[in-house]
């Protein structure tokens, strides 16, 4: 590595999970969780497991992603069925409903653990995310999650640059969040809306498009992806099968948001 500053912040990060001994990680298979995953097994071999949530705030892509990338390795990997809506509030989507599924999350993973023979969890959050509203950092803290990536004081630029430089093919992977982040604070979450927003992204993703998100706003559609990409969506034959192919998943209207993609802005109303 030529960045001396990634390299010792790359060496402090494995020196913090060699201290951890056996370890499980909360593998999502997105950027942060694969590359901490990654250090962790090329310092703990046999002692770390991957454990990932299956449930429908994910879509399957994702997790085919996340057991292929085990399989390649031969890490050991969990798979715990999930099923948030039956957490007590979380449907309802309340501003704490990341910590409300967050806690019954690694509560069930920390008893799994310890069925493994494991007494260490940690998590993939970064130090970037200090800075933005997340409830589920406290249940992290509550339950005695560890959190190497924010002990190392690595950001998401510097895992990025990090893991392409190892190899890592999700170095440049599009940001990604919980289908429950697409409902206003307030809206009840449902598996029909869960399973419109997965169907609607997936589309846009079929056209080429890497950024994206589509916000259920009960019938309305809202859809942010980067200014660099309107043009693309706007063409009358594209525009219009989009609206075609949104309403037969069960949205009444489509809209195009102006400001395009940002991160966080379902919290817009609470920091």
């Amino acid at each position: 590595m030529s960045d001396t500053n990634l390299e010792k912040k790359y060496h402090e990060l494995k020196s913090i999970l060699e201290g951890y001994g056996k370890t499980a990680v909360a593998f999502s298979g997105g950027v942060d969780s694969t590359f901490l995953l990654y250090a962790a097994f090329e310092v703990l071999g046999k002692d770390v497991c991957a454990v990932t949530s299956s449930s429908a705030m994910y879509p399957q892509r994702e997790l085919d992603e996340a057991k292929q990338f085990c399989k390649i390795r031969g890490i050991k990997h969990i798979i715990l069925k999930s099923d948030e809506l039956k957490v007590e509030g979380f449907k309802e989507n309340p501003k704490n409903r990341c910590y409300l599924c967050k806690k019954d999350l690694f509560q069930r993973m920390k008893k799994e653990a310890s069925l493994q023979g494991v007494s260490t969890i940690a998590e993939g959050s970064n130090k970037d995310d200090e800075g933005d509203y997340r409830p589920g950092l406290d249940a992290v803290s509550e339950l005695g999650i560890r959190s190497p990536l924010r002990e190392a004081m690595l950001t998401k630029e510097e895992i990025r640059k990090l893991s392409k430089q190892l190899g890592l093919s999700t170095w440049d992977k599009p940001s990604f969040a919980c289908l429950a982040s697409r409902f206003p604070y307030g809206d009840t979450i449902t598996k029909e809306g869960l399973l419109m927003v997965e169907k609607a992204e997936e589309y846009l993703r079929g056209l080429g498009i890497r950024q994206y998100r589509v916000r259920n706003h009960q019938k309305i559609a809202r859809i942010e992806v980067l200014p660099k990409d309107f043009e693309k969506l706007l063409e009358d034959d594209t525009r219009e099968n989009i609206y075609k192919a949104f309403t037969s998943y069960g949205f009444s209207y489509v809209a195009l948001d102006l400001l395009g993609y940002r991160l966080g802005s379902m919290n817009r109303e609470i920091v």
